[in-house]
């Protein structure tokens, strides 16, 4: 495919139907390309060669059951426009899968850069990179400080017994992929059954809160949230958590595509990151250690699910190759976690 008719993306439709949903948006003939880097949604830029938007849809393929719902992530980015959380505007949304072939939304382009490797931050200095990552962790407990009935969100999850539905929910998900025996999954889903802690007080989780999800504008501030295709009502430490473990990914050097920004000078180390959400936050901090092994167990089956689609063939892109190699040394790290609990 051209970089002006994107893989999964018929353009001449979209534009067909943008002129009724968001008249006067773009105005056409338009081109589009896939954003470099995605492994799961595709996030394509599109443009009548006067302004751009964003266009999000699921992936091609194979996909997981309740994943990649296109309305669902543009409603939480609309309900959020007014708040302390940074998000791009949202234009349109469309559910009819016959349009281009599956569900998707329209939204602003927001200029910012959404800082992934080492090199990029060190560019930029330990005092910029510090404050970046500060930045990041304030914003998340932004987030978490949201009344989701404020923001017309009251009915966006069902909280009570989020953490036990996580785990049969990711465990559900892996058995729904499985295509080969996976040392420590077996050991680590039960794990996380037996040891579930007390739920934190419910608030909008992201699901995936990381630098890279963050668009970091001109100015080092966070221009933008993006990516909340996994976005619900649940406990807010499993973000927390996650933001975390990335930390240890990084550390551990899987390659693959992994954010390495964690190791830039200056960056936000796991014990900052616990002691600026801990001052931002009442929350009870204790059984991290329960949370970052479902973390893993988490990102374990959707590398899976990746690793899953690129065998078959169902994916789009460059990078896909190690993925799978990633997935025991996570559900190992899992392990290590629970007996941090």
């Amino acid at each position: 495919m051209t970089a002006t008719q994107p893989p999964g993306l018929d353009l001449v439709a979209l534009e067909t139907w943008l002129a009724d949903a968001a008249p006067g948006l773009l105005t056409g003939p338009l081109t589009g390309e896939v954003i470099a880097g995605g492994k799961s949604n595709l996030t394509y830029v599109v443009t009548d060669g006067t302004g751009s938007v964003i266009v999000r849809r699921p992936p091609l393929g194979h996909v997981l059951a309740t994943a990649h719902d296109m309305v669902r992530e543009h409603r939480v980015m609309a309900a959020l426009l007014k708040t302390a959380v940074p998000v791009p505007e949202m234009y349109a949304v469309c559910a009819d899968a016959a349009v281009i072939g599956a569900p998707f939304y329209v939204m602003e382009l927001v200029d910012g850069i959404p800082y992934r490797a080492v090199e990029e931050l060190e560019a930029l200095g330990a005092e910029r990179t510090r404050a970046i990552g500060e930045r990041m962790v304030d914003t998340l407990a932004d987030l978490h400080d949201v009344v989701p009935a404020s923001v017309g969100l009251a009915d966006f999850g069902r909280p009570q017994g989020f953490l036990a539905r996580q785990v049969r929910r990711w465990g559900a998900q892996r058995a729904s992929s499985r295509s080969r025996d996976l040392v420590g999954a077996d050991e680590l889903e039960r794990l996380l059954r037996e040891g579930l802690p007390q739920e934190s007080a419910p608030a909008i989780v992201h699901g995936d809160y990381r630098l890279d999800n963050l668009l970091v504008n001109p100015g080092d501030e966070i221009g933008a949230v993006v990516d909340w295709e996994m976005a619900t009502l649940g406990d807010p430490l499993t973000d927390v958590a996650l933001l975390l473990t990335y930390h240890r990914i990084a550390d551990l050097e899987l390659g693959a595509g992994v954010s390495t920004a964690s190791r830039a000078p200056g960056f936000v180390s796991r014990d900052d990151v616990v002691a600026r959400y801990g001052a931002r936050s009442d929350r009870d901090l204790t059984h991290l250690g329960f949370y970052e092994a479902l973390a893993c167990f988490k990102l374990a089956v959707i590398l899976e699910g990746i690793h899953y689609r690129h065998v078959h063939g169902q994916t789009v892109g460059e990078g896909f190759s190690q993925i799978g190699a990633m997935v025991e040394p996570l559900l190992a790290l899992g392990l290590d976690s629970m007996k941090e609990h």
